[in-house]
């Protein structure tokens, strides 16, 4: 089965300065992602993974080289519409889940629904299909900070797919879930990949990077396996 590329980098650097001299987050990364594949990144602490992933979201900007994403030239284009992109094709499970403090668990999921002018009806039943997946409709009208880490982390993973993204984009997806539902959210994933979902995962665990269909070995900045 052909893809077309989702994902293309060339030659990105990311680097930081101090004093006299740079340290490299990436060094000299060239991938090509293709739709519907299903990446996993490992790679020891501060290897670059997370860095990696936010500059496939768009998260960050001070990078050189050269990113398409569906034939976009991402590092020639305006944040606008980086952040245009980012909203209508990605889904992104943060580390730390970047929920919205001040939003209860249903206004978090709906927020990603209010970006692609889905119809107030409709939101309403893709938020409570959601809540309801993910056994978490007793928590709607919870705040964040009023939630376990592990239940802030399935919410994180609830809002990141409600909108059905043509990427999802997860750091360490299951790292505050116990196993059972760590292993439930890894064949949620897997499912969502085999209807068509693009899945890049940074993971330490071989367990779930085994979910994937290709493992990219990062380290010091740079793929050095894949």
């Amino acid at each position: 089965m052909e893809f077309d590329p989702l994902i293309k980098l060339q030659n990105v650097e990311k680097h930081f300065e101090h004093g006299a001299g740079k340290t490299y987050a990436l060094r000299h990364v060239s991938l090509e992602i293709r739709e519907g594949e299903f990446v996993s990144v490992m790679g020891p602490s501060g290897a670059g993974k997370s860095t990696l992933l936010h500059l496939l979201g768009m998260y960050d900007h001070a990078w050189s080289g050269e990113y398409y994403f569906l034939g976009h030239p991402v590092h020639a284009l305006p944040a606008k519409q980086k952040s245009e992109l980012n909203k209508r094709y990605i889904g992104f499970v943060f580390q730390s889940y970047h929920l919205l403090d001040h939003l209860t668990v249903y206004e978090n999921l709906d927020i990603p629904l209010s970006y692609r002018n889905v119809g107030r009806k409709e939101r309403e039943g893709l938020v409570c299909d959601m809540l309801d997946r993910f056994q978490i409709v007793a928590k709607k009208d919870l705040y964040p900070n009023q939630l376990s880490g592990g239940q802030q982390q399935l919410v994180a993973v609830a809002r990141a797919i409600i909108a059905s993204p043509k990427l999802i984009l997860a750091d360490e997806p299951t790292g505050n879930l116990h196993s059972s539902q760590g292993r439930e959210t890894m064949e949620l994933l897997k499912r969502l990949n085999e209807e068509g979902t693009s899945i890049v995962q940074v993971t330490h665990s071989e367990k779930n990077a085994a979910y994937g269909s290709r493992i990219i070995q990062v380290q010091d900045g740079s793929i050095v396996k894949d």
